[in-house]
């Protein structure tokens, strides 16, 4: 467990569904159901991932390690699933109530899944303006065919033309690449912000040290050792030098961490519209030219000693 990351590559659509199951999974084990017994019973109402961990575990898998692998087995990417296995563990070492577990793990991945779903709307516009603007060299070849001009000869019959269309067409992949590189950044990393805390929290909240529960958490993967949160490291430091329950501080920095990612989501979301107008400025308009109105220009000039 010590080599999970908690990163995927659809953090809406897993989030979601980890969501749903691991809240499924706090019902039933509130009610008094076993832990292997939960998994059963979600199998058998057909739930993909339920099936994937009760295979495994059948099969010999440790269930922490059958539950980090559900998700990425049926996708084969990494997903949200890491984090509920970790928080089991976690849960599972310290004594911590399993069912409380799940259900604070199970509002955490809910409410990543809405911070990424207003991103995904915020980018939509601006994401989708790109995509029409991109469009604009190609259309500029068939408005010049439209007026009369033989600009698609001009472009492959002539050594000016043939120029121009080599330099266009290297602009609108340039100017493509550059808008997908400028929104995949403005995009949501994919990470569950404040993870770390909230593991951290769940150890402590079985009366283990905060030594011991760093330790529990590094080991189940949910910490790097080598590059500790300094949020989370802040929050023990005040915790220790208070003299109160790091618990709750824990569970309100995480929170906390969740409303930052909101609020800088929505600002990339928002800055995207201005950054967009660079490979448009650079790249879209000078492709315009050189794929439509430089035929146009070289067409009448070629054809003007003719009519001389």
């Amino acid at each position: 467990m010590a080599g999970l990351r908690m990163r995927w590559a659809r953090p809406a659509d897993d989030a979601a569904t980890a969501a749903e199951v691991v809240l499924r999974l706090a019902v039933l084990l509130q009610a008094g159901v076993a832990p292997a017994a939960a998994w059963q019973h979600l199998a058998e109402t057909g739930d993909d991932i339920a099936a994937r961990v009760q295979a495994a575990t059948e099969a010999g898998t440790p269930l922490d390690r059958a539950i980090a692998d559900a998700g990425s087995s049926a996708q084969g990417d990494r997903d949200a699933w890491p984090d509920v296995a970790a928080a089991w563990s976690v849960a599972a070492t310290v004594g911590a109530p399993l069912a409380e577990t799940l259900r604070g793990l199970a509002a955490a991945l809910r409410d990543t899944q809405e911070a990424a779903d207003e991103v995904r709307v915020a980018l939509a516009e601006p994401a989708g303006t790109a995509r029409l603007m991109s469009w604009l060299p190609l259309v500029a070849i068939g408005l010049g065919l439209a007026l009369g001009f033989d600009t698609f000869g001009v472009l492959v019959g002539t050594p000016l033309g043939i120029g121009c269309l080599i330099a266009g067409g290297l602009l609108v992949v340039a100017a493509r690449r550059w808008s997908a590189a400028l929104v995949a950044r403005a995009r949501a990393d994919g990470l569950v912000p404040g993870m770390e805390a909230d593991l951290l929290a769940i150890a402590l909240s079985g009366g283990v040290s905060i030594e011991r529960a760093r330790a529990i958490v590094t080991a189940a993967g949910g910490a790097d050792q080598a590059e500790p949160d300094p949020d989370t490291t802040a929050v023990l430091a005040l915790s220790g030098s208070a003299g109160v329950p790091a618990v709750e501080l824990l569970r309100a920095s995480a929170a906390l961490a969740r409303h930052r990612a909101r609020v800088d989501g929505r600002l990339r979301a928002a800055r995207l519209s201005s950054h967009l107008l660079l490979p448009l400025g650079v790249c879209t308009l000078p492709a315009f030219l050189l794929l439509g109105v430089a035929p146009m220009l070289l067409g009448v000039f070629t054809t003007m000693p003719l009519q001389l």
